[in-house]
């Protein structure tokens, strides 16, 4: 005896796995086109990046040095000296491209970061040359847009606090 399933469950059942897709996948930040995605990572504004110790500010909120941020920096608060040097280099692709790196406020001033060698990706780079508060932000498509197929309007943010004494 053979069993039939009507084509209107199948179409149903693969219309929700599809839909399921987008936001439900993980993106190691890494780049790459393997159709997945990520939110933006929890802000952690008191943990340092591995092999540093958090340095507290003025403020008793926390402090983590850093000379380089990526991805996963994205939420915290790094304490540069003046005349200290940070670059920024978060790893996009084509169908998922980062803006620009933006800058508010002030203490930073923008140098040569280098060539962005693949496409997608943002680099920047900033010198410490006063006292001050500067917020970098950057921003990508949550999911990447492709002709044909489904796709989302989300968008994955990426900032840091910079404090600089």
């Amino acid at each position: 005896m053979r069993r039939s399933i009507p084509h209107t469950a199948l179409a149903v059942t693969a219309l929700a796995l599809a839909l399921a897709g987008c936001g439900g996948q993980t993106d190691s930040g890494k780049g790459g086109d393997s159709g997945t995605v990520s939110p933006s990572p929890t802000p952690t504004p008191t943990s340092a990046p591995p092999g540093t110790t958090p340095t507290p500010s003025a403020s008793g909120t926390g402090c983590v040095p850093a000379a380089t941020l990526d991805v996963h920096d994205s939420g915290r608060t790094v304490c540069l000296s003046v005349g200290d040097t940070i670059r920024i280099s978060l790893d996009g692709t084509a169908k998922r491209p980062w803006k620009p790196v933006t800058v508010s406020g002030s203490g930073l001033q923008a140098v040569n970061s280098g060539f962005v060698l693949q496409p997608g990706d943002a680099s920047a780079a900033f010198k410490a040359v006063s006292d001050g508060r500067t917020r970098l932000r950057s921003t990508r498509p949550l999911c990447a847009t492709q002709t044909g197929r489904v796709s989302c309007l989300g968008i994955q943010e990426w900032w840091v606090t910079v404090v600089v004494k």
